[in-house]
């Protein structure tokens, strides 16, 4: 009989790829995890582990266990949301990772909802980048992510994983006002920034992902000047003269745009797709279920204005 606890640790060392980096994020000891990787051989007859470098990876037949695992887990998530449902009364917390753009677009206008539709749900936010939040839902950290689409995500078609779209929202320029394209009307070409000092947000950034995308697509790689995954830092620098920006249409709410232009674009790649995430079986969970549908309807708010 193979014990699913030990599945939960096989698929943490598949993820971080060390033995220690997948004791740290299942919180334990990394000889307890040895041990139950030790373990799970023994109980399945195959090497499931070899040595690479400094980390492991897995063999061939660690690697067919680790597709039945994601199975097994996905429906003992399945399990858990319906003893959840069986159970009289729907209370307790649900841990919600977003990057800060979500909690305020969607996240907060949930909460509030929630307060009147199901009263019994406690969400506690946890403030994550773009990038962070799936590997937070992965390891446990998280019941719910409000993530980025980006370059190394999980592949839509994860069996991990559960998506239910939020919204997309366009990037804009910002320029300088005494940019020559800074005046008029109507898109501007990427290509036509391609000469121009550039301020972005660091490389693992999601959005930085998404201005190198629409730059490539354009012809050029970005003259990367100035660094800040602060937009409201970027606005600014592009206040001062520094260079020129692309900023996702919701980060400029707020910011002080007086001493700038801000212009659409003509690149569909430079859109930043925002969707909420649970771990397989876990979608119809009473505790879960409500929050996912508060911020569907959140959502659909960002997508009017």
């Amino acid at each position: 009989m193979i014990d699913a606890r030990r599945l939960r640790t096989l698929r943490a060392v598949a993820d971080h790829r060390t033995v220690t980096a997948a004791a740290a994020a299942l919180y334990l000891t990394p000889s307890a995890v040895s041990q139950q990787l030790a373990a799970l051989e023994q109980e399945t007859g195959h090497h499931l582990l070899a040595r690479e470098g400094r980390g492991v990876r897995l063999t061939a037949a660690g690697e067919i266990l680790l597709a039945h695992a994601d199975a097994v887990l996905a429906q003992l998530e399945r399990a858990e949301a319906d003893l959840a449902a069986y159970s009289a009364g729907v209370a307790g917390e649900v841990t919600v990772a977003s990057f800060a753009t979500g909690i305020a677009l969607v996240l907060a206008p949930a909460i509030s909802a929630l307060a009147t539709t199901a009263p019994g749900v406690r969400l506690k936010v946890l403030d994550a980048e773009g990038d962070a939040s799936l590997p937070m839902l992965l390891d446990g950290l998280a019941d719910i992510a409000v993530a980025v689409e980006y370059r190394g995500a999980p592949r839509a078609d994860d069996q991990r994983l559960t998506r239910v779209p939020l919204y997309a929202e366009p990037f804009e320029a910002v320029l300088p006002l005494a940019h020559p394209l800074a005046a008029g009307e109507g898109p501007i070409a990427v290509a036509d920034l391609a000469a121009e000092p550039w301020i972005g947000p660091y490389p693992g950034n999601p959005c930085h992902d998404v201005v190198l995308l629409a730059c490539e697509y354009a012809g050029f790689q970005p003259r990367l000047v100035h660094s800040s995954d602060d937009f409201r830092a970027v606005v600014a620098l592009a206040s001062a003269g520094a260079g020129v920006a692309l900023v996702p249409r919701s980060a400029l709410r707020g910011a002080d745009l007086t001493e700038v232009s801000v212009r659409p674009v003509d690149s569909a790649l430079a859109t930043r797709k925002v969707f909420a995430a649970v771990r397989s079986g876990a979608e119809q969970h009473p505790l879960i279920r409500p929050v996912l549908e508060a911020l569907t309807e959140a959502a659909g708010g960002v997508s009017e204005n």
